[in-house]
């Protein structure tokens, strides 16, 4: 059985607030080529479809394009839902679309009922894990503690006693989105720690021919039948040094593997520069970086006048503009948001403790406080977008 294994669509979202909805239906248009091209038998999508909880119009109506298409095409797709998704939303259709082969899980539920394919092997069993908030389904799961660990292993463990029912020699195909250990991460992927530990290990889904993972932006292998596909497009310039792919799974009659990396469109060069304005603007040596989407960090000694316009005649995509100038002088300051652009919630309000103490960290029980107090207000955001 041939599987295109893609993840972390967000659609609708934006890069610098430059609109990406044109980029994701270009590379939409182009999965769909690979499905008919490459002789698919079932697409995964591992959650992140869309990037807010309430999506703008573009991003339903592509959605709604994709899904037709592939409705059409009589490809099954099994999808799950992300962090970024709202569950009851997202899956409100869910049993009238899966008449069209369109098996969306979003109910911790139903992970442990699969979508059942064939192919001249015989059955393969599809588990679509939705996005398991440990805070918001740990009752449900019955996991010991809230932790991403304890709800994915109770889940995992429903899904290997279903598994356990079936007839002797199903295959099995598990997605899920989630942390796991030895991850790389990326910029642009949203803080999800409970418990102070976001990560979950790779033995929890032991016993699965092939795990399709999302959350991570950056396509990698954490096993052989454990993997990340990625996002199809950058969400910051943290992706710019590797290729966006899809992977292609063939998965054979003893449940061996074939990978293949398929290359996504790229709508854009993403770069960095830096140097003294003038010399960017005059070095003949960056004229490949006209139509590139660009970072560029100034080290004039002083702050140039007008410099995002000026480097916009030369470099129109030009979406980030830092200051850091060679002496060391006071205009290398850096703002406030690019102080904090990498840092979690928890290292930002105990950062300002230190900072209002003079230099006095918090204790450890004070330490304690403001990440329960952090991950509260992050557990209240979630609930709100639930509802």
């Amino acid at each position: 059985m041939r599987l295109l294994h893609t993840s972390d669509w967000h659609l609708g979202r934006t890069f610098h607030r430059e609109p990406l909805i044109d980029a994701q239906r270009v590379f939409l248009d182009h999965l769909l080529t690979i499905v008919q091209e490459r002789e698919v038998n079932a697409v995964l999508v591992a959650g992140d479809i869309y990037d807010r909880a309430i999506p703008s119009l573009d991003a339903v109506a592509l959605f709604d394009h994709v899904l037709n298409s592939l409705a059409d095409l009589h490809v099954p797709v099994i999808m799950i839902s992300g962090n970024h998704d709202s569950p009851r939303r997202l899956g409100v259709t869910s049993r009238l679309i899966e008449r069209a082969g369109i098996h969306l899980r979003t109910d911790p539920a139903t992970c442990h009922t699969p979508a059942m394919l064939r192919d001249v092997h015989g059955p393969v069993a599809f588990y679509g894990l939705p996005y398991l908030e440990p805070f918001l389904t740990r009752e449900e799961m019955a996991a010991d503690t809230p932790t991403h660990q304890a709800v994915l292993g109770a889940a995992m463990d429903r899904v290997r006693a279903d598994l356990a029912t079936r007839p002797a020699g199903t295959r099995s195909v598990v997605l899920a989105h989630a942390f796991v250990t030895g991850g790389h991460t990326s910029d642009s992927e949203r803080d999800i720690t409970a418990g102070g530990i976001p990560t979950v290990p790779a033995a929890v889904f032991e016993g699965i021919d092939y795990v399709a993972l999302g959350h991570l932006h950056r396509p990698q292998k954490v096993t052989d039948r454990i993997r990340y596909s990625g996002s199809p497009l950058a969400y910051s310039f943290s992706e710019a040094g590797y290729a966006k792919t899809t992977w292609l799974v063939d998965l054979d009659a003893d449940a061996n593997l074939t990978t293949e990396a398929l290359a996504c469109p790229r709508p854009r060069i993403l770069d960095t520069l830096t140097g003294h304005l003038d010399t960017l603007l005059n070095d003949h040596r960056h004229e490949h970086l006209r139509d590139a989407w660009l970072h560029v960090t100034l080290t004039d000694p002083q702050r140039p006048i007008n410099a995002m316009d000026r480097l916009r005649t030369r470099f129109p995509h030009t979406v980030q503009l830092t200051f850091a100038p060679e002496d060391g002088g006071p205009e290398s300051s850096t703002t406030y948001t690019e102080r904090t652009r990498h840092r979690t919630e928890l290292e930002i309000t105990a950062g300002f403790v230190e900072h209002v103490r003079n230099g006095h960290a918090p204790t450890p029980a004070e330490h304690d406080l403001l990440r329960r107090a952090a991950e509260a207000t992050r557990l209240n955001d979630t609930a709100k977008e639930a509802r």
